[in-house]
Parts: C-alpha cells; sequence; structure tokens
C-alpha cells in the first residue's frame, strides 16, 4: 500500500540514485516501441523505486526501454484506470499494490477499473509483513493483554494509522471484525506522525509495515505483540503470529502488504508468460533478494494463475472487512 511513512526518504534517496534507463538501437518486444510501466503513486515510494529497479534489468533483456510514468492518485487508482485503458499489447505494465488491486475497489464510491477482471497478472514481486506494537511503558505485554484492556474500555483502545483506508487501518478493523472488541481509530497523515504518537503515549497501540516499525521495535521505544503474517518472521523469530494467539475467531488471521506487476487483460498469452519468466530471474538475483529484504519484504514466487486466485481471495476478505466496519474513504 502506498503511504507517506518514513520509508519515502530513503526510497526517494535510492530512486533519485538510480541512472536514467538507456534506449537500445534495435528493439526486440517485439518492435523498436518501448515499453511505459505506470506507478501509480508518486516517485520515491517503494512502488516506484522496485519499478526502476525491475525496469533497469527488464529492457536489455526484452532488447528494448522501459520507460516509468508516474500517475499517482486515489490511492492508486488513477494510475489504474489508465493502466486498465491501455492496449493490451505488452507495452504497458503497471505496478499494483494491496490498495490499488484489492482494497480500493470496495473503499471509493466509483473507480474506472474492475482490479480482476481489467488486468492479468504476472508477478507477485513480495509482501510486507505488518506487526502490532505498543510503546515500550505498555502494560500489555501480549496479545489478549491488549484484547481484554480494549474489551473493558469504554470505546476500546485508541490505535493509530497512516490513514482511513490503509493496511494500517484494516488490519485493526479485521482484528476488531474477527475477535468482537471494539478499538478507536485515530487516522493519521502517514506512517510518520502515527508511530511517533504511540512512541509518545499519545495512542495505545498501532499496526503498522516491519520496514517503518521494525528500528523502533530494535531500538527499544516499541514492543512488538503480534505479527500478522501467517507464519513468524525471520527477522522477529521471538514474536508470535496473531493466529497462533489461540484467541477464538482468529485462528485464520492474516494481513500482507505486497506488490505486485499486471498487464491490461487481453494481453496475449505468450507475452504475458514471458515477462513473467524474466521478471521472476530478476527478482530472484541475489542483490535484488537482499534490495527487497532492505525494504522489509518477504519475495514472493507464485504462477501467474496463484497470483490471480491471491488477489481474488484479498478483493473478497477486504470488501468484507469494509462492509462490516463502514469504513468510508477520505
Amino acid at each position: 500500500m502506498q503511504r507517506r511513512t518514513l520509508i519515502h526518504t530513503a526510497l526517494a534517496s535510492l530512486a533519485a540514485g538510480l541512472p536514467a534507463l538507456p534506449a537500445l538501437a534495435q528493439g526486440q518486444w517485439p518492435t523498436a516501441k518501448p515499453i511505459t510501466y505506470l506507478v501509480p503513486f508518486p516517485a520515491g515510494g517503494t512502488t516506484d523505486v522496485l519499478a526502476r529497479l525491475i525496469s533497469q534489468k527488464l529492457g536489455p533483456v526484452l532488447g528494448t526501454s522501459v520507460v516509468i510514468d508516474n500517475k499517482g492518485g486515489a490511492g492508486g487508482s488513477v494510475g489504474s484506470e489508465i493502466a486498465a485503458r491501455a492496449a493490451p499489447d505488452g507495452f504497458t505494465l503497471l505496478g499494483g499494490t494491496i490498495s490499488s488491486h484489492a482494497i480500493n475497489v470496495s473503499l471509493y464510491p466509483k473507480i474506472g477499473y474492475d482490479p480482476l477482471k481489467s488486468f492479468a497478472p504476472v508477478t507477485l514481486i513480495g509482501t510486507n509483513p505488518v506487526v502490532l506494537v505498543v510503546n515500550q511503558a505498555s502494560p500489555y505485554k501480549t496479545l489478549k493483554d491488549l484484547l481484554e484492556a480494549s474489551r473493558s474500555k469504554p470505546g476500546g483502545l485508541s490505535s493509530a494509522s497512516a490513514g482511513t483506508g490503509t493496511s494500517q487501518h484494516l488490519a485493526l478493523e479485521l482484528l476488531a471484525y474477527k475477535s468482537g472488541v471494539k478499538f478507536t481509530h485515530i487516522p493519521y497523515k502517514g506512517s510518520g506522525p502515527a508511530i511517533q504518537d504511540v512512541i509518545g503515549g499519545q495512542v495505545d497501540m498501532m499496526f503498522d509495515t516491519t520496514v517503518v516499525a521494525g528500528p523502533h521495535i530494535q531500538s527499544g521505544k516499541l514492543r512488538a505483540l503480534a505479527v500478522t503474517s501467517a507464519r513468524r518472521l525471520a527477522s522477529m523469530p521471538e514474536v508470535p503470529t496473531i493466529a497462533e494467539s489461540g484467541i477464538p475467531g482468529l485462528a485464520d488471521f492474516e494481513v500482507v502488504s505486497w506488490q505486485a506487476i499486471f498487464v491490461p487483460a487481453g494481453t496475449p498469452a505468450p507475452i504475458v508468460d514471458r515477462l513473467h519468466t524474466e521478471i521472476r530471474k530478476i527478482l530472484a538475483q541475489p542483490e535484488m533478494q537482499e534490495k527487497m529484504k532492505g525494504f522489509g519484504m518477504e519475495p514472493a514466487d507464485l504462477s501467474t494463475a496463484q497470483i490471480a486466485a491471491f488477489q481474488k481471495a484479498e478483493v473478497e476478505k477486504w470488501a468484507q472487512v469494509i462492509k462490516a466496519a463502514n469504513i468510508k474513504a477520505e
């Protein structure tokens, strides 16, 4: 999910250091026409930086140039609509996320594309695990402690997020929906100020990505109570998952933010297959694996059919949560 978080400064610096993509003299994909890689978010964020890293290696492999085109707005909906209307000829790629391709269709009253029908999945780049944190001086040591405290407090404990409809917010709503416990959601304009108020004790808790929360957990400013992934994280092996808490209703709890690549629906299967194969090779390179892990991402390796099934499940899950919580776009 693309948001203004603490990671943006580091990512923007990395993006600025990436060299321009050269155009090759003779194109081979299947003509000399360059590929447009649409990023439906501003430059400098995770989706943008991943696009630039992948494009640098993809262009030479396909024998053409890849041009990044940032079209931000409405949580990724603006750029995604542009991509949905592009010719399905292999010359348009789209960087899609949990927001643009799973959440927005239920969050916004109207978007100009269907996240499932308007696109064909190419690659699931990776996922960003989310962790539930409290202030280091908080009396809550476990998820059970936190839920019991929230249940006994009028309105529930306060929980910060990077904004309404973000993965942080929806992780909270999913926890409330499945556990039957109420919380008071406090949206901020980005993870930076939100997590600072959790550190400062102004807010009780917060869900955030490991990219943002990780350094504060390591420094001792925050305490991690649980991760929202299906399995414990290699970077935080001592932190249990929400699913293994033993609390009724949470056995199947899972929330991950994710990054993927799509093409317009109707793009010929041989083109989709070639892109899938080449991008998988790029992502498997050790340097790319290290860079992704540096972003706090868990690499993924799914077939296009598996990506489609994963995305469909995500759309259905978040539609249910958004409806149950009556969440409206800001």
